[in-house]
C-alpha cells in the first residue's frame, strides 16, 4: 500500500478547484463591470458596420468562388505539414538512418499530394 502523501485522493484536486473558480470568477467579475461601469452611447455611427476604414458596398450574403476557401484549405494543409519538419530538425542525430528515412518518406507524401493538386488545377485561377 502507498505512504499517504503518494495516494491520489479527491482532495489533491482542490487547489486547481480553487484556481479555476477563481479564474472564472474574475471573467464574470470583469465583465460585469465592465458592462456596468462602461459608457453606453450608441450613436448611429457606433452602431454602423465598420471594417478595416472602407465603406461597405454590396450584399455581405453573395456567394464567393469556392478557389478562396480551396487556397486557404490547402495553405493550412501544407503548413501545418512542415511543421512536423521541426522536430526532425532538432533530432535528426538521434533519429539516424531511420529517421532519415521516414522524412524522406514524408517528402515524397508531400511533393505527391502537391503534385496532384497541380495536375488537378486547384491553384489555377483563371476560369
Amino acid at each position: 500500500m502507498l505512504p499517504l502523501e503518494i495516494q491520489n485522493t479527491p482532495f489533491n484536486y482542490f487547489p486547481i478547484v480553487v484556481q479555476l473558480v477563481i479564474a472564472i470568477g474574475f471573467v464574470f467579475v470583469m465583465m460585469g463591470l465592465t458592462h456596468f461601469l462602461g459608457p453606453k452611447r450608441k450613436t448611429l455611427d457606433k452602431l454602423e458596420n465598420f471594417e478595416c476604414g472602407i465603406e461597405q458596398e454590396g450584399n455581405a450574403r453573395q456567394p464567393l468562388a469556392i478557389k478562396y476557401f480551396l487556397v486557404a484549405i490547402l495553405f493550412v494543409l501544407f503548413d501545418v505539414e512542415v511543421i512536423f519538419f521541426y522536430p526532425y530538425a532538432i533530432n535528426f542525430r538521434e533519429l539516424g538512418w531511420d529517421g532519415f528515412l521516414a522524412v524522406t518518406m514524408f517528402v515524397a507524401f508531400f511533393i505527391l499530394g502537391f503534385t496532384y493538386i497541380i495536375k488537378k488545377g486547384a491553384l489555377q485561377w483563371e476560369d
